[in-house]
């Protein structure tokens, strides 16, 4: 009697595995997503005005458009997991008068991985002045959303005889001077695939598996108003994560050096700078917007109550009005 039970009981031990294991591999078959050449994706998101220029070992992914004799262009830097093209709305504005550089982060778009696995801020702000040594560029205006920012202002102080203007978007790197700033600057939400590629021990399966319902939930939680996210915002970014090597690269850079590029406080920066922050930013809060303005001299802090941490993509008609105010200004 007991044996015979041992072995019913094994055999649905047996059972139970074999469905789990089918559902596993169900799982995987769903959200198999392998990393797609960065030739195959070049069509879609990488059409003329953009070209790949080499620099610094790096074929880079950029667009110039603008009148060229604008003296001091514009150069705008995505965030992380972002890519050139959440500028689209701004450059569309902004070209008629003004002449708008932006490109691929390394490590993201059509760029794709620094060969060196290095994506310190000293590292970014080389690949910024070798992008403006490569175009003619002596002087421009430096804008940045979140890390783009971060590369921004920290170029900005490394580089005061290049960059005469700055541009902050829901910007990294705040300054913190105590435990209650550290507090309300933190995040309220990180999106899932942040969470994600912090877990390098999963790589193996990370970097061959990506559901959209993931891409498509880590923009929900940084847009304010999450009904923006349309199917056609998702497949650019689900594309541009899979580019071969970039969820390599996004782990390595949230593992990887810290080098800044410059060792001066925020408070150091002269240039003429114009903070814009969504207030329904969860990933940043407008604690952080309010430290910069702060902390640097005669700043201008712009706040749009109804947005969140991509403002400049969520409402780019709104957004581009407070830059093109404060360029007239200047």
């Amino acid at each position: 009697m007991l044996r015979r039970w041992l072995r019913r009981l094994l055999k649905g031990f047996a059972v139970l595995a074999l469905v789990m294991l089918v559902a596993a591999g169900g799982l995987v078959a769903w959200a198999w997503a392998p990393d797609q050449p960065a030739e195959a994706l070049m069509a879609r998101w990488g059409a003329p005005p953009s070209r790949i220029e080499p620099i610094l070992d790096l074929p880079l992914h950029l667009r110039d458009e603008g009148p060229r004799d604008d003296p001091t262009p514009i150069v705008l830097l995505h965030g992380t997991g972002d890519s050139l093209h959440t500028w689209q709305g701004w450059t569309e504005a902004l070209v008629p008068t003004r002449r708008v550089i932006r490109y691929d982060l390394p490590g993201f778009g059509l760029t794709g991985p620094d060969p060196d696995h290095d994506y310190s801020m000293k590292r970014q702000v080389d690949v910024l002045m070798a992008v403006l040594d490569r175009l003619g560029v002596e002087r421009a205006v430096v804008g940045g959303n979140s890390y783009g920012g971060g590369i921004a202002w920290q170029a900005a102080l490394a580089h005061p005889e290049r960059v005469v203007g700055l541009v902050l978007v829901d910007a990294s790197g705040a300054p913190v001077p105590d435990t209650a700033a550290t507090a309300a600057t933190a995040p309220r939400s990180v999106p899932i695939g942040f969470r994600l590629a912090r877990m390098s021990w999963a790589a193996p399966v990370l970097e061959r598996v990506l559901p959209r319902s993931v891409i498509e939930s880590s923009l929900r939680n940084v847009y304010g108003d999450p009904s923006k996210v349309t199917p056609e915002l998702v497949d650019r970014y689900f594309d541009l994560a899979t580019r071969e090597g970039n969820r390599a690269a996004l782990m390595s850079r949230f593992g990887g050096r810290r080098e800044p590029a410059s060792t001066k406080p925020v408070s150091a920066i002269t240039q003429p700078t114009l903070i814009l922050w969504g207030a329904r930013d969860r990933l940043i809060p407008l604690a952080a917007g309010e430290r910069f303005h702060a902390a640097i001299p005669g700043s201008e802090l712009v706040v749009f109550d109804d947005l969140g941490h991509v403002p400049q993509e969520e409402d780019p008609a709104r957004t581009v009005a407070a830059l093109q105010a404060f360029l007239a200004s200047e």
